[in-house]
């Protein structure tokens, strides 16, 4: 876990403003979750196992583990999780070299969280070697705090990730907003208490209370986000 602010900097003050934005990487800032998944059927291809593109929907945007033990299980492959764990991710590693797309909306929104001084969390199931790759896209400097899958004792859909994120800022989870691409990352943020908005990357979220669904980061900017916690 890195930050580049010390969380005493922002504390609790007892009103109902929005304190802090976390957000997920995968497919919610950057085009990359079809990354994993040619990474996937990469390996298994080089394992002699072919997958199906039905199990995409399951493994894509889950937590490393759960992902490599489920195709583990589907394909009967020969391999560990941790075996698997370190081949996709120098595959996934080796696709994002050159750079990686960011989703629309996605400069835009970091530069207006960055002009307002809102305090705001990179929060992935990504590893941190992954995480470092990617911020050189993104830009590192974007983020009081960056939270790697590979960092908490356990990932999305638990809510350490998000719970470690607000403390991390020095921020009420409940006055957190969580901008997040899958059903996992919704799972995470909502079990630790933050407002959603939810941006389907590849299978569909149904709205909820205290859930908002959006098509796109274009849709999403700083005063949305502090409606999501305030209500007006």
């Amino acid at each position: 876990m890195t930050s580049t602010v010390p969380a005493s900097l922002f504390r609790t003050n007892g009103s109902s403003a929005l304190q802090a934005v976390f957000l997920d990487m995968d497919g919610t800032l950057v085009d990359t979750e079809g990354f994993w998944w040619d990474a996937e059927v990469e390996v298994f291809a080089d394992l002699g196992h072919r997958l199906d593109e039905a199990w995409k929907d399951v493994v894509v945007g889950g937590p490393m583990t759960r992902s490599a033990g489920y195709l583990i299980e589907s394909t009967g492959a020969d391999i560990t999780v941790a075996e698997l764990t370190v081949l996709l991710n120098e595959k996934f590693e080796h696709r994002i070299a050159r750079g990686v797309p960011l989703m629309p909306g996605a400069e835009r929104l970091l530069a207006e969280l960055a002009q307002h001084s809102i305090p705001t969390a990179l929060v992935s199931a990504s590893h941190r070697r992954i995480i470092d790759r990617v911020l050189h896209s993104l830009g590192r400097d974007r983020f009081t705090l960056t939270i790697a899958g590979d960092e908490v004792a356990r990932t999305k859909p638990h809510p350490e990730p998000y719970l470690t994120a607000a403390r991390g800022v020095g921020a009420d989870p409940t006055l957190c907003a969580v901008v997040e691409d899958t059903a996992t990352g919704v799972a995470a943020a909502e079990a630790a208490g933050c407002r959603v908005v939810a941006v389907p990357s590849v299978a569909p979220i149904a709205a909820s209370p205290g859930r908002v669904v959006v098509r796109s980061l274009e849709e999403v900017d700083v005063p949305f986000l502090r409606t999501l916690i305030t209500g007006i």
